[in-house]
């Protein structure tokens, strides 16, 4: 029973799995219409017992879902501390935290971490290979991103501390402080317009902060798209060791390749 539990819930390689996943995000997508719905006055005066019945039959059915996760894995805590272990109780807390905080509107921003669970549907096969080829490619790109938002920072400091010298207390620019965060906001090209040079020598310098903007802004579009056109392209199936619950294995894999547990 264990292990037939761990199967559906945990993988989409079967027709019962892929049917639990699928049921699990329309689910999500409810709940998560029903909290934004409650939001709004005008419906929430008009369905509102409705829509916290909803709510709290959602908050039920999601935490038996997660106390059947703790029970078919043979580690219930690295579950729980998991990425999505954690957000599987928060998801669940606020609407039973509501009963002893009620009107805590702040509780409504946890409840929107329920969002991330529509990422679960990653597990369903058509998407696994893509999520991982993503991954390798965000994680290969790392240090060149870093390299690089290195060399950003240093130009920017440069700019700001020659915006101070050129426009001066008079003009706005109090201090290098306040030159860093022009510089920021003019490279990156949101131009918010509340601090702008008044000398032709400080305009001057805009305009070449503001066209540098253009071409750094394609830079680590250009170091995440090169990586991701490498990454790796093997078969991966659904499968989650019933150990660790990590995911990711070949298809053709008898152990898990973290743990060692049959898979």
């Amino acid at each position: 029973m264990k292990s037939r539990i761990h199967e559906v819930i945990f993988e989409a390689d079967t027709a019962l799995g892929k049917s639990f996943d699928i049921a699990l995000l329309a689910a999500i997508v409810l709940s998560v219409l029903a909290v934004v719905l409650e939001s709004v006055p005008e419906i929430r005066a008009v369905y509102g017992p409705q829509l916290r019945t909803s709510e709290w039959i959602f908050t039920i059915l999601f935490t038996v879902e997660y106390l059947l996760r703790l029970y078919s894995v043979s580690r219930p805590v690295a579950y729980a501390t998991s990425f999505f272990g954690v957000v599987d109780l928060l998801a669940i807390i606020p609407t039973y935290l509501s009963i002893v905080f009620s009107g805590g509107q702040s509780l409504l921003v946890i409840r929107a971490l329920r969002l991330l669970r529509v990422f679960r549907v990653l597990k369903l096969a058509q998407f696994v290979q893509e999520s991982r080829q993503l991954w390798f490619a965000l994680r290969a790109s790392g240090r060149k991103i870093i390299v690089f938002l290195g060399s950003v920072l240093t130009i920017v400091l440069i700019v700001a501390a020659l915006m101070y010298l050129i426009e001066g207390e008079e003009n706005g620019f109090t201090s290098i402080p306040h030159g860093l965060y022009w510089a920021i906001v003019t490279l990156t090209t949101v131009g918010y317009g509340d601090l702008v040079p008044q000398t032709l020598a400080g305009r001057f310098l805009a305009s070449i902060v503001m066209i540098m903007g253009y071409g750094i802004i394609a830079v680590p579009t250009g170091i995440v798209t090169v990586e991701l056109a490498g990454a790796f392209r093997g078969a991966v199936s659904t499968q989650a060791c019933p150990s660790c619950s990590r995911e990711g294995h070949a298809p053709d894999a008898k152990y898990c390749k973290i743990c060692g547990e049959k898979l």
